[in-house]
């Protein structure tokens, strides 16, 4: 390094040869416009097997400042590039998607909102050139959570920002093997402000999320940062047992008082069975996702295993 503040460039990517290429450029092209800086690259390959790793070993052979993670396996969306964050060295760190659609060149603001006295620059998408219904669920997702949080969550926020070294330094106090990190930035707190931009699509490839990566997701941020549903299980449990057992009272005076006009029937035992019978099997789910996460946090993983690292000569491991 020479001795000028350092800006480091976490992100992971998984099947991205098209983008890779593209990503740096621009991202060079950027940071040129900020002489004033140094940088690094820490970018987390999750196993690629569509020759990005050829492309990255390329890119750290030109670039000494170019550093490449390799994992041994395929460890997910969530883990391996928080790993690549942890990893960095810089005074600031850029956390961005390599697939592009969060564009590079909102470091320019970023920094700009840093030089104002933020630690904390969250980009946040109003807006977004995706699939419009998803992008819907996905608001509707991030209001839920930050009504149901313990903490003020901050909605339309992905991790996307630039982050001063004190954050990551406290990040790193978590050890936390499943981390939500967009939760973590939120809880951690420092002196924040979100910068709006409008996401783009993909320049190149497909999307690696399906509805098992998302719901994976949204049920780690709630089990993390809420136990509203903990809560509600027991309210909702409650008042079902109590109206039952008044509907069950009111059959029987009714029963009572006209004893051979009324017949009761199996309608109200059928109805209520099965409204009972799906309460628990929802909120026995909520439980499973709670102990699920509790199963997480116990057994201790490591967030990756690394099979290789490339431009890492000067680090002791």
């Amino acid at each position: 390094m020479t001795g000028k503040p350092v800006i480091s460039i976490a992100t992971g990517c998984y099947n991205e040869v098209e983008n890779i290429p593209v990503f740096y450029r621009r991202m060079m092209a950027v940071l040129a416009r900020h002489p004033e800086y140094d940088y690094e690259f820490v970018v987390a390959d999750n196993c690629s097997t569509d020759g990005t790793r050829d492309v990255l070993r390329q890119l750290a052979a030109a670039d000494p400042k170019f550093r490449v993670i390799l994992n041994a396996n395929n460890f997910g969306h969530i883990r391996s590039p928080y790993n690549a964050l942890l990893e960095t060295r810089g005074d600031l760190v850029l956390y961005i998607c390599s697939d592009l659609q969060e564009p590079p060149e909102m470091l320019d603001e970023f920094l700009k909102k840093h030089d104002e006295g933020y630690a904390v620059v969250c980009g946040v998408k109003p807006r977004s050139r995706e699939n419009v219904l998803m992008f819907q669920v996905r608001r509707l997702y991030y209001r839920m959570l930050n009504a149901c949080s313990e903490s003020p969550q901050i909605e339309n926020f992905t991790g996307f920002g630039l982050y001063e070294r004190r954050f990551l330094e406290a990040l790193k106090r978590y050890r936390d093997p499943y981390p939500y990190f967009r939760g973590q930035v939120a809880e951690i707190g420092f002196r924040r402000t979100e910068v709006p931009f409008v996401q783009e699509r993909r320049m190149a490839g497909r999307t690696k999320n399906n509805f098992f990566t998302l719901y994976d997701m949204a049920m780690t941020g709630f089990v993390n940062h809420t136990k509203l549903p903990l809560r509600i299980a027991v309210f909702l449990g409650l008042t079902t047992g109590i109206l039952s057992f008044l509907t069950a009272v009111g059959y029987f005076i009714y029963k009572l008082c006209f004893w051979r006009e009324f017949q009761v029937g199996m309608a109200p035992v059928v109805i209520g069975l099965f409204f009972l019978s799906s309460v628990q099997l929802v909120f026995i789910g909520v439980l499973g996702e709670y102990l699920g996460a509790v199963w997480t946090q116990v057994r201790n993983r490591p967030l990756v295993i690394e099979e290789e690292r490339l431009n890492f000569d000067d680090d002791p491991r």
